[in-house]
């Protein structure tokens, strides 16, 4: 029987820890004789004497001590990893790292989230924050697991599992009530003071070319940096806010804002689910995205 280096580490490691042979062979499943040919290859390879017998088994030499004080440590290492995998594929600890945007996190995120975290408390959850193109680069760069963004994305690098559809919409408060119910042309939307996301965000490169499209040039009076922000300026009478409709679906609800309505047709879009390609998932990535889809 021919073993590697690893293995024939194992045989000295059992047979050292019980000062035994047939304890060592028992311990590892194997017969006596291949526990001895398999110490004399390791003491062949050294051209060290591992080993003296007595009346009661084996023991070590000093050479024979020396290579156990490092085999041990090997082994308690090697022991320390399984347990780590083991844990790891039961979710009894580790992490899970998502990246996306404040307003996925919370209008579509948090009911995962919060499946997920009954299901497996010993995970900790790390939400990192950034724009679409940030979260790509987070993923490249291994900082994150999984990314939440809107779609479309085409990059050969990245696997992209559908998620919810959003639509985009604008957005007034009581100051301009005499909007409400009216259908307005993009030319009469663009009398008001129209408020934006300041970052380059998809939604915004949407509605930008979109209007474009039609020959004219979306600039904001407000640019502002967070979904909140969009909602408060609209409530606020300061303008009309460009947004997600899903992310308003209480002040919408509860008529302390309204959506425009336009003469225009806004592309929905849709929330994307975001991996490396080629990357095996953690298994709390893929329970997560299990989650999401349901299951």
């Amino acid at each position: 029987m021919s073993m590697n280096n690893f293995e024939l580490y194992k045989v000295f490691y059992w047979a050292a820890k019980t000062g035994s042979l047939t304890q060592a062979a028992k311990s590892l499943y194997i017969t006596q004789p291949s526990v001895s040919h398999a110490i004399k290859q390791l003491e062949d390879s050294f051209g060290l004497t591992l080993f003296t017998r007595n009346s009661k088994g084996v023991m070590l030499t000093p050479e024979g001590a020396t290579l156990y004080s490092y085999i041990e440590q090997s082994h308690i290492l090697i022991t320390q990893a399984e347990k780590k995998m083991a844990e790891l594929k039961n979710l009894d600890n580790g992490e899970l790292r998502i990246g996306g945007s404040d307003s996925l996190f919370k209008h579509y995120l948090l009911p995962f989230i919060e499946i997920f975290h009954q299901r497996y408390p010993g995970i900790r959850l790390h939400l990192i924050h950034g724009t679409t193109p940030e979260v790509i680069s987070y993923l490249k760069e291994g900082l994150v697991d999984l990314g939440v963004v809107r779609m479309p994305i085409t990059d050969p690098q990245l696997e992209v599992r559908q998620g919810l559809q959003l639509q985009d919409c604008f957005i007034a408060g009581s100051h301009y009530a005499e909007l409400n119910q009216k259908v307005l042309s993009i030319e009469e939307l663009l009398q008001y003071p129209i408020i934006l996301f300041s970052r380059s965000s998809r939604a915004r490169m949407a509605i930008t070319d979109l209007f474009q499209g039609y020959g004219y040039e979306l600039k904001p009076e407000f640019e502002v940096g967070s979904v909140g922000l969009l909602i408060e300026f609209a409530r606020k009478g300061l303008g009309i806010s460009f947004v997600t409709r899903e992310f308003v679906s209480k002040e919408l609800e509860e008529g302390s804002l309204f959506e425009i309505q336009l003469d225009v047709q806004l592309p929905p879009a849709r929330v994307g689910m975001m991996t490396m390609r080629n990357m095996p998932l953690t298994t709390a990535a893929s329970k997560f995205i299990e989650i999401t889809k349901g299951d």
